[in-house]
């Protein structure tokens, strides 16, 4: 299940994709959803997943998603198969 998620970490007031995962600091996990992306940004996850004061900039992570969402076989995502991962846009990473 985890190599279905995006990792994500804040760098300079902006969130950007952790591609490797390798990144130093705290990270947080999405699905690479557009709808988990807008839950997460409308519940204002990103600053308290990765325990950042002020507001975090997501457009890297948005334009990597809707990437993803366009190059992406419909069917597949957490949703479609039932995951019970799918209500949880953004889990914290110690």
């Amino acid at each position: 299940m985890i190599g279905e998620l995006l990792r994500v970490v804040a760098v300079a007031g902006r969130v950007v994709v952790d591609g490797r995962r390798r990144l130093p600091g705290r990270g947080a996990w999405l699905h690479p959803d557009p709808d988990c992306l807008a839950k997460a940004e409308r519940r204002r996850a990103f600053p308290r997943a990765l325990r950042a004061t002020g507001a975090l900039d997501a457009r890297e992570v948005r334009e990597h998603v809707e990437h993803t969402a366009t190059h992406h076989e419909p069917g597949t995502s957490p949703e479609s198969r039932g995951s019970k991962e799918a209500g949880r846009p953004v889990m914290s990473q110690p």
